[in-house]
């Protein structure tokens, strides 16, 4: 099966050797993204809240490149380095979807790439 690339000029560049997203049949597989700045590179300063949002900022540019949105989505991965941050992700995540809301796994982990708090991972699916 062929796989095509999508990237966005509004989400970050990726800080390794992967594609922003990748359009497999019906499926869009995008990519984790952090709380980075698109215009600055940087991780942004800020409340997990905050963080959380840009992460979702960054994930709905690259939802666009590939016509697709938030509605459209099918499965999320959040990855938290602490699950006392899971209250205030959830927060922001609820507003980011409609019922029925997408499959989701929240995990804690480690660390996250160059320090980030948050970093979140989604599937979509074009509509037929």
């Amino acid at each position: 099966m062929m796989r095509n690339a999508v990237s966005s000029p509004g989400a970050p560049k990726a800080v390794g050797p992967y594609s922003q997203a990748v359009v497999s049949g019906d499926h869009v597989f995008l990519s984790g993204q952090t709380p980075i700045d698109p215009a600055s590179g940087a991780l942004i300063d800020g409340s997990l809240a905050e963080q959380t949002q840009r992460c979702f900022d960054n994930l709905a540019a690259v939802l666009e490149a590939a016509a697709l949105g938030f509605g459209d989505v099918v499965k999320v991965n959040v990855y938290l380095t602490s699950m006392a941050d899971f209250t205030e992700m959830n927060e922001v995540y609820a507003r980011q979807f409609d019922e029925p809301f997408p499959a989701r796994t929240t995990v804690a982990v480690a660390a996250l790439p160059l320090g980030a708090c948050v970093e979140i991972e989604l599937v979509a699916r074009r509509s037929a």
